[in-house]
C-alpha cells in the first residue's frame, strides 16, 4: 500500500541527488546532465548580456540626444515682411526666450543662430555646422559644458570658438590654433554677395559622445554669429531645455502658447523617435530569438531525464513496491530536472552580470586580439560598446529560464510516475 508523504520530503531530495551524480556505468546520465546545465547557463548568459548591451546602447543614445541637443526647438513659420520678402527670423528673440523660460518645467531657453559653413586650417577642410549661442546658454548643455574629454577652457568661449573633437581631428587643429570659417553667403556689396572668411582661435574642444555631433558641430558666440551670418538683430530659433525631457509632449501646448501664433515646435522625440521605435522593435525581436535559445537549451533536460527514467526503470519499480506514491516518483524526477535548470540559471546569471559590469576591459581585450577597429563610431554613432545591467532584465531572464526548465521537466517526470511497477520488474 502506498504511503502519502509531504511534498518534496528529504528522501525525495536524496534520491534525486543520487541519480544526478550517478556515473553512466551505474545507470546515471552525468554527461547529459552536464550538457543540459552548460546549455542553460550559456543561454541565460547570452540573454542577460544581450539585454544589458541593448539597454546600455539605448540609454547612451538617449543621453547623447538629451545631453547635447535641445529638448525642444521653437521657431517661427515663414511670413511676408512689409518689403515683400519671406522670412522665418525671430526679431523678438529675447522676449520669446523669456516667455518660454517662464513655462513650468523649462530650465532654460536660448536664442540660436545656425548655419552650415566650411572650416579650414593648415590646408585641411571640413564641412561644419555652426551654432551661435551665448556663453551662459552654452553652459546649460551638459554634454558640451561638462565633456569628460574636453580640452581648453570653456570660460574663454567669448574670445574664440568651440569645436567638436571630430572637427579638430579632421582639421588637425588644437587648442590655441586659429581656424578659418568660410561662408558662401557672406558680405553683401554693390557687386553681389562675396564669401565671408573669418579666423577664430580654438579655445575649447569638446566630445559630446556622439560621432556625428563631434564630427560636424562648432559653437560660436551669439553676437559674433549674428554678424557672420548677416543675422543682425534676429535669431533663427530658440532652444529649450527641460527638467523632465520625457514629458516634452505634455509641455508642447504650453510651449506653443508661449511662443505665439507664428510659433512652431520641434522636439527631441521628433528627431529621434523613429530610431527609438526601431530599437524597441529590435529589442522585442532579440528577446524572442534568445528565448527560443533558452527553450532549446531546456529541451536537453528532457533528453537527459528520458534517458534517466529508462535507466532507472528497475529502481522505480522497487520504489513503487516499497510504497512510494506516483507523486513522490514525479517529484524525484522533477527535482532532477529542476536542479539542473536552477544551477544552470544561477551560473548564467553570474556570468551575464559579470559581463555587463566588466564590459569595458572585456571589449578592450577583444579589440586588442582582433587588431583594433572592432567598433566603428562612424557607423554606430557612439564611441564604445555600452552595457547597463537592469534588475528587470535579470529577473525576466531568470523567470524565463526557470519557467521553461520546470515546464519541460514535468513531461518525463510524469512518465516516470505512471510507470507500472510490474512492467518495470518483469525482466529483472
Amino acid at each position: 500500500m502506498t504511503r502519502t508523504t509531504a511534498p518534496f520530503a528529504a528522501f525525495e531530495w536524496m534520491i534525486a541527488w543520487r541519480y544526478l551524480r550517478a556515473r553512466r556505468a551505474e545507470g546515471g546520465v552525468s554527461v547529459m546532465t552536464w550538457i543540459s546545465l552548460i546549455g542553460i547557463a550559456l543561454a541565460v548568459f547570452a540573454l542577460i548580456a544581450t539585454l544589458s548591451v541593448r539597454s546600455g546602447f539605448r540609454a547612451e543614445f538617449v543621453d547623447t540626444v538629451l545631453g547635447a541637443n535641445a529638448h525642444a526647438t521653437v521657431y517661427y513659420a515663414s511670413s511676408t515682411t512689409p518689403s515683400g520678402a519671406v522670412s522665418r527670423m525671430i526679431e523678438d528673440y529675447d522676449a520669446l526666450a523669456a516667455r518660454l523660460a517662464a513655462v513650468p518645467g523649462v530650465t532654460s531657453a536660448a536664442p540660436l543662430i545656425k548655419g552650415q559653413v566650411m572650416g579650414s586650417f593648415d590646408g585641411r577642410n571640413a564641412g561644419v555646422e555652426v551654432f551661435g549661442i551665448a556663453h551662459e546658454d552654452l553652459l546649460q548643455i551638459p554634454r558640451i559644458a561638462a565633456s569628460e574629454r574636453a580640452r581648453g577652457e570653456i570660460a574663454r568661449f567669448e574670445e574664440g570658438i568651440a569645436i567638436g573633437e571630430g572637427v579638430a581631428r579632421e582639421l588637425n587643429a588644437r587648442v590655441g590654433d586659429r581656424i578659418r570659417i568660410i561662408s558662401p553667403d557672406g558680405a553683401r556689396t554693390a557687386f553681389g554677395t562675396s564669401p565671408r572668411v573669418n579666423a577664430y582661435e580654438v579655445v575649447y574642444i569638446f566630445s559630446a559622445g556622439r560621432y556625428d555631433i563631434d564630427r560636424t558641430r562648432v559653437y560660436l558666440p551669439f553676437a559674433e554669429a549674428q554678424t557672420f551670418f548677416n543675422r543682425d538683430g534676429v535669431a533663427d530659433e530658440v532652444e529649450v531645455m527641460l527638467s523632465a525631457p520625457e514629458q516634452v509632449d505634455q509641455l508642447a501646448y504650453d510651449l506653443l502658447h508661449a511662443g505665439g501664433e507664428r510659433a512652431m515646435l520641434w522636439t527631441w522625440r521628433d528627431s529621434a523617435g523613429s530610431f527609438l521605435r526601431a530599437l524597441d522593435i529590435e529589442d522585442n525581436v532579440m528577446f524572442i530569438i534568445l528565448s527560443i535559445l533558452v527553450l532549446i537549451a531546456a529541451m536537453n533536460i528532457i533528453s537527459g531525464l528520458i534517458m534517466l527514467v529508462k535507466n532507472k526503470g528497475r529502481d522505480i519499480g522497487i520504489l513503487r513496491t516499497m510504497g512510494l506514491s506516483e507523486g513522490s516518483i514525479l517529484r524525484v524526477f522533477f527535482l532532477c530536472g529542476s536542479l539542473v535548470g536552477v544551477v544552470g540559471t544561477g551560473i548564467g546569471v553570474i556570468a551575464g552580470c559579470l559581463f555587463a559590469l566588466y564590459i569595458d576591459p572585456i571589449f578592450a581585450f577583444v579589440n586588442y586580439v582582433a587588431g583594433g577597429g572592432v567598433w566603428d563610431p562612424s557607423i554606430r554613432g557612439i564611441y564604445a560598446l555600452p552595457a547597463e545591467l537592469r534588475l528587470m532584465d535579470v529577473l525576466k531572464s531568470v523567470a524565463l529560464s526557470l519557467g521553461l526548465s520546470f515546464i519541460v521537466t514535468l513531461f518525463p517526470a510524469r512518465r516516470a510516475a505512471r510507470m507500472n511497477p510490474v512492467e518495470a520488474l518483469r525482466y529483472e
